[in-house]
């Protein structure tokens, strides 16, 4: 696909970004204009816990029968396991890069890559109509200029530091839940399941301001890019009572991979997030009882999501827009479950970075594909398959449109992954992360997917995967070589 480079003269201001475009051809803005809406849908700390994921016990069956007329993403992976910094990255294509630039919750694009063009800009300057609406970046002033119109948000500004406290913005609506208040966050309990209509919660209003908005942007006659980020899964585990009606907590499984990995780096740590929480009555997933409340919440809350997610995709067929509309579904990072002992994310363990994605491609190929990629791909792939060009010296991924015409396409050899100063080299075997100071390695683990699936123990070390561990070595060095280079 032909790069598009921004020229020295004229500029367009995003939220604190500046970013230098030349005018592009009106043949190019014509053909942008006849090009594919895009439907980017986003749930929150969603993992690959999916029926099209091959986990039968969980229900979904809304994403599921997406799955079945898309392209299921089976080796795809976040860029750095936090929200924030997931979200800002993936919406601009770079990747982050430790210590500046998109590693903690709190990454802002247009404060850590004021240069870059987030993609609803790009495709906006390309004729389309973008709008975003719940989560999609991390605040809702990040690249606000990015939209062609204010992001939504139910509560847009509830999501600060004390987004969490009880009941500022009425993330509980079980009376009981106010009778348990961490007193160190003053937040409420760490899952409710209340007796309540789905639009109770934030996901629930979201749908239905969807579905109406769908319908605006098919009548408005312009091209779309339309995000609508849902907040669940995410903590708390708040769900109406109906979903969690669905599962005998005694039936949920547990992982078997419940105890810490042998020889694990002590750079890897369980996330404390859930400790923020009141009803909390462990600081690991040792206690049995309360890691099958965990799992029995956080599967309440992906069916909840799953049923907000299905309402939006029935509007879309309902408003005829299912033929011209690519549908992008994802989960900004992955999430532990008691595997390693470990509850949430922030950690390089398969469970955290390994994602859901799923892309649906009106006239393309279906079905399912061991392709491997990262979300900084998202970006290039959007552009191709719209046929509209990419920005020139900002991207640092590749498209994998080509996928769409041939599953068994081959897209790369590694994805790169960062967590606090650890790199994280992915292939379709290994995962291999070290942690240097000074130049000099302080720690590394190693993880054959082929023999030890489940990452059970650290194999660094090992005579035989010596000529393994020095190419994954050297893919990091020459990752973190080309960040110099970039125009971010």
């Amino acid at each position: 696909m032909k790069k598009f480079s921004p020229g020295p003269a004229k500029g367009l201001l995003f939220a604190g970004l500046v970013c230098a475009l030349s005018v592009p051809a009106a043949e190019a803005e014509r053909e942008a204009r006849a090009s594919m809406n895009v439907l980017f849908l986003m749930a929150d700390d969603m993992r690959p816990e999916l029926g099209c994921y091959g986990v039968k016990e969980v229900r979904t069956p809304c994403i599921d029968r997406l799955a079945a007329s898309g392209v299921v993403f089976r080796n795809a992976y976040c860029n750095v396991p936090v929200s924030g910094a997931s979200r800002a990255s993936l919406l601009t294509g770079v990747y982050p890069r430790w210590p500046n630039r998109f590693t903690s919750f709190s990454a802002r694009a247009d404060k850590d890559c004021p240069e870059a063009v987030p993609l609803p800009a790009w495709f906006k300057r390309f004729g389309y109509r973008t709008v975003s609406a719940g989560k999609v970046f991390h605040h809702i002033e990040d690249c606000a200029d990015a939209w062609s119109e204010p992001p939504f948000r139910t509560h847009p500004d509830g999501y600060d530091v004390y987004w969490a406290e009880y009941n500022r913005w009425e993330l509980w609506q079980n009376s009981e839940s106010g009778k348990f208040i961490n007193p160190k966050t003053m937040r409420g309990p760490f899952c409710e399941s209340a007796d309540v209509p789905d639009e109770a919660y934030d996901d629930g209003k979201l749908a239905a301001r969807a579905a109406a908005d769908l319908r605006r942007l098919r009548d408005a006659g312009e091209p779309f890019f339309y995000a609508c980020g849902f907040w669940k899964p995410h903590l708390p585990f708040n769900a109406p009572k109906k979903y969690w009606d669905l599962y005998d907590r005694e039936k949920i499984p547990l992982p078997p991979n419940r105890s810490r990995p042998k020889n694990l780096p002590a750079q890897v740590r369980n996330s404390s997030e859930i400790r923020a929480y009141a009803r909390v009555s462990a600081e690991n997933a040792r206690d049995e009882a309360f890691l099958r409340e965990v799992r029995h919440g956080y599967y309440a809350c992906l069916s909840y999501v799953d049923a907000q997610i299905g309402k939006v995709l029935d509007a879309l067929d309902a408003l005829g827009l299912a033929d011209s509309t690519i549908v992008v579904l994802l989960g900004d990072h992955g999430w532990n479950l008691g595997e390693h002992g470990f509850i949430g994310k922030h950690n390089l363990m398969d469970t955290a970075t390994r994602v859901p994605l799923i892309i649906r491609v009106p006239g393309k190929k279906t079905g399912e594909t061991a392709a491997l990629t990262e979300f900084v791909d998202l970006y290039p792939a959007l552009c191709d398959l719209c046929g509209i060009p990419q920005p020139e010296n900002q991207l640092d991924g590749s498209s994998f449109a080509r996928v769409f015409d041939d599953l068994s396409a081959k897209t790369k050899d590694a994805v790169y992954i960062q967590w606090e100063g650890g790199d994280n080299a992915v292939s379709r075997r290994f995962s291999y992360a070290e942690w240097r100071r000074n130049g000099k390695k302080t720690a590394a683990m190693l993880f054959d997917h082929d023999a030890d699936p489940r990452e059970t123990a650290n194999g660094i070390g090992q005579k035989k995967y010596a000529r393994d561990v020095a190419a994954l070595e050297n893919f990091i060095r020459q990752k973190k070589a080309t960040f110099g280079r970039q125009t971010p």
